[in-house]
């Protein structure tokens, strides 16, 4: 049994309603209350979004994990922003965001009055990228804030230097910059699209990345074996202080969201039956997607490779700023015959979302095509299994950057695609994926050490398992300074 003072120090976490920012804050929040047996802890507060089916089922999931150190309270559902009268995916999300300002504000007050005779104290609000209009309440309650930061620190450089960079990127003969965090200049081409348009999804750009140094703390998913220039570089920075606590995932995976359990059933038992190392797996995230030529291309290529392959493929939405969603044909969506070659000769399996965790962690996968996504490349070399870059939307063309370039921990098949980009072609997708799946080469081998390390800074006395010692004494703290002003 927790003693009651344990209870006495309370932590707030408030994420952007999307899975690959969602589940990293969920698990974030989960390790800072079992630190050093649980000296904190800690709520969760989440936003809403029955526009999403996929997102809402999970956030309307978690409540019923509540446990005696860790929260889950739902915020009123709000009418959300029409995306009609957006430009892009950042503007419509802070929005939405923006909204739910003076709920985060009441649940807090609340849960405090409801909870005074305990003596429990509020001792710091966690907010994420997109979330930092968050710390007007932080400011007004007295609640020192912190910044969750769920992408790697490169992003996080280029971000605290988006304001500078600003008479830079309006003009477009400057096709190459200098950004704090990258030892190469980075190529305009890379950056997100947001930032490239410079529309309303550049505005919440500049005003979030202004926000990120008025927080007491910058706390970010990578470690310091990984990205050590710009932490190195951030540390000496006149910038918050950076505490690398990761890698953090979720290793258990999201198996209740498969649609057809059957279907994973049978990718598991294909799975089963392939030699090790031996299969390419091709998926492009939560919110990826493939136009109609561009998936030809990729399975004229695959069949060129030769390779096993388990490829996700998700249909684009039918609204704008929607989700992608399952094929009700696949037939449909690939060439003539595809389907019928691959599975007589045994080559491989196309099918819909697939629980990416579960299918990286399976001895037969020797190779993954991604779109570099934070938690997909952390999970990637979690599992010592090297990427294939092909970025599609928000930082991925910078992450990708980073993993080819910068750490040489990826094969590059693109840096810059994105949704309009000329298309990949059949032959580029060939000899990306031979690349790849090669079973000596150079990538392969760091991938591999990357892995043992990945691990190893988790254990006690690892240097992601110190910082969040750290960065817990802090919030303890805290506390203590509250208590003083009482």
């Amino acid at each position: 049994m927790v003693e009651k003072s344990h209870f006495q120090n309370e932590v707030v976490f408030i994420s952007t309603p999307a899975i690959g920012m969602l589940t990293p804050t969920v698990e974030f929040a989960r390790r800072v209350v079992n630190h050093h047996s649980g000296r904190l802890s800690a709520t969760v507060l989440l936003i809403p979004v029955p526009q999403w089916p996929t997102i809402h089922s999970y956030t309307q999931s978690l409540p019923a994990t509540s446990s005696h150190n860790l929260r889950f309270h739902l915020l009123p559902t709000m009418h959300p922003p029409s995306p009609d009268h957006f430009n892009s995916y950042v503007a419509h999300i802070s929005s939405l965001i923006e909204q739910h300002k003076p709920n985060v504000k009441n649940a807090i007050v609340s849960s405090n009055e409801s909870d005074s005779e305990s003596g429990r104290r509020f001792i710091g609000l966690f907010v994420d990228m997109f979330c930092t209009t968050m710390i007007d309440v932080a400011v007004g309650l007295q609640i020192p804030s912190y910044l969750f930061f769920a992408s790697p620190a490169s992003f996080l450089s280029f971000m605290l230097d988006v304001t500078s960079l600003d008479s830079q990127l309006s003009r477009d003969s400057v096709t190459e910059l200098r950004v704090r965090g990258f030892v190469n200049s980075v190529p305009r081409s890379v950056l997100p699209t947001s930032v490239l348009k410079q529309g309303d999804g550049y505005s919440w750009y500049l005003h979030h990345g202004r926000r990120f140094t008025e927080t007491k703390g910058i706390i970010v998913n990578t470690f310091t074996e990984l990205e050590p220039f710009v932490l190195d570089t951030l540390s000496t920075s006149d910038v918050p202080k950076v505490y690398p606590v990761g890698p953090i995932m979720d290793l258990n995976g999201p198996a209740q969201w498969h649609p057809d359990r059957a279907q994973q059933e049978g990718i598991t038992k294909w799975l089963d039956n392939q030699p090790a190392s031996s299969v390419v797996f091709l998926c492009f995230g939560s919110m990826g997607c493939l136009s109609g030529p561009q998936v030809k291309e990729i399975a004229l290529g695959l069949e060129r490779a030769g390779f096993r392959f388990l490829w996700s493929l998700r249909e684009p939405p039918k609204t704008r700023l929607g989700l992608p969603s399952e094929y009700l044909n696949l037939d449909d969506a690939l060439p003539s015959g595809f389907l019928e070659r691959t599975a007589r000769m045994g080559l491989g399996l196309v099918c819909g979302w697939v629980p990416q965790v579960t299918i990286l962690a399976h001895r037969a996968i020797g190779g993954f095509v991604s779109h570099c996504g934070w938690n997909s490349i952390l999970e990637s070399l979690w599992y010592g299994v090297p990427i294939a870059t092909w970025p599609v939307y928000a930082e991925q063309q910078m992450n990708a950057l980073e993993m080819v370039k910068e750490l040489g921990l990826a094969i590059e098949i693109r840096l810059d695609y994105r949704e309009g980009s000329d298309l990949v072609l059949a032959e580029e997708v060939e000899k990306g994926i031979k690349g790849l799946m090669i079973s000596d080469n150079e990538v392969r081998a760091k991938v591999k050490g990357m892995k043992e390390k990945s691990r190893i800074a988790l254990m006690e006395n690892g240097s992601s398992y110190e910082s969040l010692g750290i960065l817990v004494e802090e919030l303890m703290a805290n506390y203590e300074k509250l208590k003083a002003t009482q």
